[in-house]
Formats: C-alpha cells, structure tokens, sequence
C-alpha cells in the first residue's frame, strides 16, 4: 500500500498547482477519480466533484471527503525525496505540496483498498490557499452526501470542529502625485495616508477568538515622486460572528477617517469569506473519526481554530464536516514534510471510516 500511494503522492507534488494554476492538476484528479470507478466531473468553477458506488454494503446515504487541490508558493519546480527516516520533503527551494496533496493521495488510497464502503462522494476544490474561492463557488447541486469528513488537517489526534469568521478587507488610497524635490506641497503621499490609517487600526490579538492584521501595502513608482496610489490587504476573524461583523465596520471606520484626514480618498471592499461555525463535540462526524483513529491508536480530542478550511463552508450549506489529519507537518513553508507512516495511518483511519459507515 505505501509505496504505491507514496509514488502517486510524489507525482503528485510534482505537477505545479499554485493557487489560480491548478488546473492541469484537476484534470489529473479527475482522471484518477474515474480510473477507480467513479463518476467524475469538473463543476464551472473547475473543481472535481466524484461520487463512487457503494463496495460490499448495502447503504444508500453517501458520505463526503474533501480535499484541497491548489498549493501555496513557493510551488513550481516541487521536487520531493523520501529521506532514510521514511520522511518525505521536498529538495529545499520549494514548499512540498502535502498540503493538501497528501490528503487527496490518503483518500485515493482508501478508495482502492477498502474491502467495504457506503455511497462515497469527493470533492476537491481550487483556490482554497486564496480565500477558500473553490469551494465558495462549488456547485454543491451535485453533492448529496449531507456529512462527511475534510482531510485538510495537520496532525492526526486534533479534529477540528469550527472556525471563524473570516473578513477580507481590500483597501485602495488616493492621494495626488508631485515632485517629491520640486513641488512637495502639491501632492498628496497616499503612502502616509495609508501609514496613518494603518497606525490607527487595533491589529495582532484583540481577544481570545479574535484577531486583526495587514499583511500587505504596495505603493509608489519612484523614489523621487510624492505617490498618488497606495494598496494594502487587511483582515479580521473571530469564532464569534458578531464580533468579526464588529471590528471589520471599526476597521472600515477607522481607515475612511484617517485617509481622509490625510487629505486622501480610501476605496474599501471587504469581503465576508466564510462565516464562523462550531458542529458539537459529540457530532455524527466528530465520534466517527474519533473511532476510526482509535485503530490506529490515536486518542484524538477536538479544537477550534482560527485558521480557515473549506470545512466552514460545508457547514455553512449545512453539511457536517468535522477537519481530520493527513500528517502533514511545517505547512507553508520550505520545511514541509509528512511522514510515510502518518499517511499510512490516515488510510487506515479512512478505511475504518468506510467500514463504520457501511453497515
């Protein structure tokens, strides 16, 4: 079992799918999904929904995995080595892509050397890394499982049961452009304004389920020119919705008036992500993995993070979808790996999710 799923994982890894390039690597799921019986498609935003026939069980409710098809960057040239202590990383330039390719590779696994499962259904979605825009735009007409399990977590004795709300705040600041030597006094430094309306914010930790942050600001073309244009990327989340809905029209409130002040205009589109979500301790999906990742002698217990998945969005159409590990550790950087052995556990964990869901 392993060396075959750690050679899919590797080729795998090696097709580039950076977010908004993945499609060539869809194809690949899409084609694999039907190699192993099922009936699979690309819905019209490009993600690959399939759903497999029950194997030696006669139920009829489907049940659900997710994965996530797109990686962070640093992601073109990814070049994975098995390592002597059965690690596998990727040469060191690169991230490695088991985030989330591991998972999809644990799944596609599971698929083949399960002896009995129910109706299953797996989707894997695009852009998930960029603001969960895959799953945002699924076609969930064609999914019927009402409950399932997304396979998008690191390690394998956490699940997690809910997440944040997620705003995204896009800002644009005009000011007017001069000579920064010549003729200073008759522009207008949308960089400072920007500055100024940034300094203003409340960001890092502003309570136990609560953050704020910028991440980004461009601005400028010239050292020797007072900028007309400055653009920055903000945030805010908390796993309380009323919360996020507040500090995002603080944030919002807070950058007008100071870019104003500033003598500038501010241009601010905020977009609400995912909406925060909690399925209970003792959910359907919840005791499920928690049994499952018993035979495999892992204790698991259950968190909620402030981190996003495409779980959120599941939950929000109503489908129950507790997060389950795939191994994969140092995510989004240089130093991701998984271990041979944490995958090999997560198909069985997956197998025993089959067998449990199948009388």
């Amino acid at each position: 079992m392993s060396e075959r799923m750690v050679r899919q994982f590797m080729e795998m890894v090696r097709i580039d799918s950076e977010s908004g390039n993945e499609a060539r690597f869809m194809e690949y799921v899409l084609k694999e999904a039907v190699a192993l019986g099922g009936k699979a498609t690309l819905d019209a935003y490009g993600n690959v929904i399939a759903s497999f026939p029950p194997k030696g069980s006669s139920a009829t409710e489907a049940i659900l995995l997710s994965c996530h098809g797109d990686t962070v960057k640093p992601g073109v040239g990814i070049e994975p080595v098995v390592g002597e202590d059965g690690v596998i990383r990727s040469k060191g330039d690169t991230i490695l892509g088991a985030d989330d390719k591991a998972g999809i590779a644990e799944v596609l696994e599971a698929l083949r050397v399960a002896p009995v499962r129910p109706p299953v259904e797996f989707a894997v979605s695009r852009q998930e890394e960029v603001g969960l825009l895959g799953v945002r735009a699924m076609d969930f007409s064609r999914i019927t499982a009402r409950r399932g399990f997304l396979m998008d977590n690191d390690t394998l004795d956490t699940i997690v049961i809910g997440g944040p709300t997620y705003v995204a705040l896009d800002v644009k600041v005009t000011g007017r452009a001069s000579h920064a030597g010549m003729e200073p006094e008759k522009g207008i430094n949308a960089i400072r304004a920007a500055a100024r309306a940034i300094a203003a914010l409340p960001l890092g930790r502003i309570d136990h389920e609560t953050t704020a942050n910028v991440g980004v600001i461009n601005g400028g073309l010239i050292r020797n020119g007072v900028p007309a244009e400055c653009t920055f990327l903000a945030e805010c989340r908390s796993g309380d919705h009323a919360k996020a809905t507040a500090l995002a029209e603080q944030m919002t409130r807070t950058i007008r008036s100071e870019v104003e002040a500033a003598g500038a205009k501010a241009e601010i589109v905020a977009d609400e992500k995912c909406r925060a979500v909690r399925i209970p301790e003792d959910a359907w999906s919840v005791r499920i993995a928690k049994q499952a990742l018993k035979t495999v002698g892992i204790e698991a217990g259950t968190v909620f993070i402030t981190g996003f998945t495409d779980a959120s969005i599941y939950n929000n159409h109503e489908i129950e979808m507790a997060v389950v590990g795939i191994g994969a550790q140092n995510e989004h950087s240089t130093e991701e790996c998984v271990a041979v052995s944490d995958m090999e556990k997560a198909v069985k964990m997956l197998v025993e999710v089959f067998r449990l869901t199948a009388a």
